[in-house]
């Protein structure tokens, strides 16, 4: 059954937190989007995944549901994470500002961005975007660095929608790329983009596997390989899919049975 004939508007919020080694603590804040301090449970919101790296110490949060209920277990969540996340003692590889790092909110169906970002206020809003990370079989940094360059869409031959950034990571290199989806008033013929549709809006992003391409062919050009791709969390037609799953089967917490469900 779609979004559509559930009668709801769904958005999602992608919450960065600077921890990632505690799965506990992880988990205590992921639940606090879901429940209050007596147990109650915030209305027909669901967190589709969680996603930790270690050597970064910061996780991402997939909460999703309709636009109007969003915002209490945003804040719900934050709370709990401002409350068991020190800063005095946090260490990772990856920039942060705080314990809550990042409170993008994405419209899914039936809501633009601008009502997004009414609803979040400062909290703040986007068309989706995506983390896909390019680990290279390498642990020369500035080769890391060079080639996120390349790829970034500031410049001029790069690939758009994509920011890009060169970290040690587990012993090797990662390419960590924001994928961003951008809008566009004309068909975009191009096979390297995947097109997606919100209130008669098109939306544009790179295809995770031209990146990768990319990124591979750019390694391969130094005498370099890949060692794998992490998509952390969903393409914006799979949240809205899993979304759409998860509240009509009244799954909260769908991160834990994602694996075992067939989409």
């Amino acid at each position: 059954m779609s979004s559509s004939r559930l009668g709801l508007r769904l958005a999602a919020c992608l919450l960065n937190i600077s921890e990632a080694r505690r799965k506990n603590v992880v988990e205590k804040i992921a639940k606090a989007a879901l429940f209050e301090e007596n147990g109650k449970e915030h209305s027909e919101v669901t967190v589709l995944n969680i996603f930790s790296d270690y050597d970064y110490n910061r996780s991402v949060i997939t909460i999703a549901g309709p636009v109007e209920n969003l915002v209490n277990s945003v804040i719900a969540a934050c709370v709990e994470a401002f409350q068991v996340i020190d800063m005095e003692v946090q260490e990772g590889i990856h920039p942060c500002l705080g314990a809550v790092d990042l409170i993008p909110i994405y419209p899914l169906f039936g809501v633009g961005v601008k009502e997004c970002g009414m609803v979040a206020r400062s909290i703040g809003a986007s068309p989706y975007v995506m983390n896909c990370n390019v680990t290279i079989d390498s642990q020369d940094l500035a080769t890391g660095k060079k080639i996120a360059s390349v790829i970034r869409g500031s410049n001029v031959d790069g690939l758009r929608g994509v920011q890009a950034m060169a970290f040690p990571h587990d012993g090797k290199i990662e390419i960590a790329c924001n994928v961003e989806s951008f809008e566009d008033q004309k068909p975009i013929e191009n096979s390297k983009y995947i097109t997606y549709c919100i209130l008669e809006h098109h939306y544009f992003y790179i295809s995770p596997q031209f990146l990768e391409a990319k990124i591979k062919k750019l390694a391969h050009d130094q005498g370099i390989g890949i060692i794998g791709t992490a998509l952390v969390g969903f393409t914006p037609q799979e949240c809205k899919d899993c979304a759409e799953y998860a509240l009509r089967e009244k799954i909260g917490e769908f991160w834990k049975k994602r694996e075992g469900i067939f989409m």
